[in-house]
């Protein structure tokens, strides 16, 4: 695969941030939807299972909703790399109005078909708690 897996991962969190935390340009939310596969679904940390128009639906009204929103990723995992998926488990931290909320995230990525990028397929989302 061409493209690397932290740098996509890193990549979908930025726009994700930048839309949710600013005025962003219709370009960014595109460029997040489009990375998300047509079968797409996650469990939030709410327990909630959403699907791909569910997820885009919500996040479309989103825009700049927590203004100056980071999101950083760490403790990076790849758990298995197939030729057609990657598992993958990270630390997504939320940085906001001077606060930190973090959440454990498993998630399945499967190549695009130029195999350029990746379409996230499952993504699982469990809170963690603060230190």
């Amino acid at each position: 695969m061409d493209c690397d897996i932290k740098t996509a991962i890193e990549s979908l969190h930025d726009d994700l941030a930048t839309w949710l935390g600013s005025q962003a340009c219709d370009a960014v939310f595109e460029r997040f939807a489009a990375a998300q596969h047509r079968s797409f679904s996650m469990v939030t940390t709410a327990g909630e299972t959403l699907r791909r128009d569910e997820l885009l639906t919500g996040l479309r009204a989103a825009r700049n909703a927590r203004p100056g929103l980071r999101i950083d990723i760490s403790e990076l995992e790849e758990l298995v790399a197939e030729p057609g998926a990657v598992v993958v488990r990270f630390l997504e931290s939320h940085h906001h109005a001077g606060e930190v909320t973090r959440r454990r995230v498993s998630a399945v990525l499967i190549p695009t078909p130029d195999e350029s990028g990746f379409h996230w397929l499952v993504v699982h989302e469990t809170e963690v708690a603060p230190d």
